[in-house]
C-alpha cells in the first residue's frame, strides 16, 4: 500500500498540483452556491484534533467534510489521552486506524510531523506555530478570484512575521511573486523556520509604508499570535507603527485588496476604515477557507477528481 500524502506545509505540493486545487475549489464552490449535492465523500471520517482555539479552522472543516457528503469528530487534546501524556505516535496509530483523514491543529510543526510519520491516512496542517497551509490555500484563491493570476504581483505582508508569514514565503516561492515584509526589529523573518534557503521572491523593510508601496494585496494577522500572551504589552508597544490604516492603503496600487486571515483587532493591527472599506475582502477570503479545504480533502482522498 502506498503512504498516504499529508499536507504539513504549502511546499508539500507541487504548483501544478496546487492549480489543480484551486481548480476544484472553483468547481467546488460553483456547486454550493447553486445548491447542488456533491458528496465525493459519502462515508469517509475526518478526525479534527484541536491543542489550540478555533473558530474558522473548525467550522470550515466539520461544514465541509459534512458538505461532501462525510462525516467530522472533533477531539480536544483536554479531553483525550493525548493530553494525558499517551505519545503522539500511539494516537496516530490508533486514530488513523479508525478514520479516513485527519486534521491537527497544535503547537510545534514537530508534533504534526510525528503523527503524519505514524498514520496510515492523510494528515492536514489545521495551524501549528510555523505554518498555515490552509489559511493561504485560502487566501491566494481569494486574489485569484479577484485579480487574476497571482503570478508576477506583490504581496506586503506587515506586522509580526509569523506562521501565516512564513507560509506567505512559501508561496511566493512556489507561485512566483514578491512578498514585502516589514516587521518591528526583533520580530524580522527567520528564514531556516519559514522554510527557506536562500530566495529572490522576499525582501524585508524596516519602514511597512516601503513595504505596501505598489502592493497588489496588503495582509496582516494580530500582533500577538496564540503562545504569546505573555509578551502583549510589549508586543503592543513595539508594533504600534505596524497599523494597516488608510495611508498605507493608499501606498499601494490603487485596487490593492485587503486580507486578513481574523480574528482581527480593529484599532491595533488595522484600522477599521481598512477592514471594513471597500478593498477589503476579507469576508470572502473567511469563507474559502470553507471551499479550499473540500477541494483538499477531495484531492488526498480521491487524487485527481476532473468534471
Amino acid at each position: 500500500m502506498a503512504p498516504p500524502r499529508h499536507f504539513l506545509q504549502l511546499k508539500d505540493f507541487s504548483r501544478e498540483e496546487l492549480d489543480h486545487v484551486f481548480e476544484r475549489t472553483r468547481s467546488i464552490k460553483a456547486r454550493f452556491k447553486a445548491y447542488q449535492r456533491y458528496w465525493p465523500l459519502q462515508d469517509r471520517t475526518l478526525v479534527m484534533i484541536f491543542e489550540k482555539a478555533s473558530t474558522r479552522t473548525r467550522l470550515s472543516f466539520e461544514a465541509g467534510m459534512q458538505q461532501l457528503g462525510g462525516s467530522a469528530i472533533y477531539l480536544n487534546t483536554r479531553d483525550s489521552q493525548l493530553g494525558r501524556g499517551e505519545p503522539v505516535e500511539d494516537a496516530a496509530q490508533v486514530i488513523s486506524r479508525m478514520s479516513d483523514i485527519v486534521m491537527i491543529r497544535t503547537f510545534e510543526q514537530e508534533i504534526i510531523e510525528r503523527f503524519a510519520s505514524h498514520s496510515r491516512v492523510p494528515v492536514i496542517n489545521g495551524l501549528t506555530n510555523e505554518y498555515h497551509p490552509c489559511q493561504i490555500l485560502a487566501d491566494i484563491f481569494t486574489f485569484i478570484e479577484k485579480r487574476g493570476p497571482i503570478q508576477g504581483r506583490t504581496v506586503a505582508w506587515i506586522g509580526d512575521s509569523n506562521n501565516v508569514c512564513n507560509t506567505w514565503l512559501q508561496a511566493a516561492e512556489i507561485f512566483g511573486f514578491q512578498v514585502h515584509v516589514s516587521t518591528p526589529p526583533g520580530y524580522e523573518v527567520e528564514a531556516e523556520r519559514a522554510g527557506l534557503y536562500g530566495t529572490d521572491h522576499f525582501e524585508q523593510f524596516a519602514d511597512p509604508m516601503d513595504a505596501a508601496r505598489g502592493a497588489d494585496l496588503v495582509t496582516t494577522d494580530v500582533w500577538t499570535s496564540m503562545g504569546f500572551e505573555a509578551e502583549n504589552d510589549e508586543r503592543l508597544r513595539d508594533f504600534a507603527d505596524w497599523q494597516v490604516d488608510a495611508d498605507m492603503m493608499r501606498a499601494a496600487r490603487a485596487d490593492a485588496v485587503f486580507m486578513h486571515c481574523l480574528p482581527a483587532h480593529r484599532g491595533e493591527e488595522v484600522a477599521a476604515a481598512v477592514i471594513d472599506g471597500a478593498q477589503s475582502v476579507v469576508w470572502d477570503e473567511a469563507e474559502n477557507r470553507l471551499h479550499a479545504q473540500k477541494a483538499l480533502m477531495e484531492f488526498l482522498l480521491l487524487g485527481r477528481v476532473d468534471d
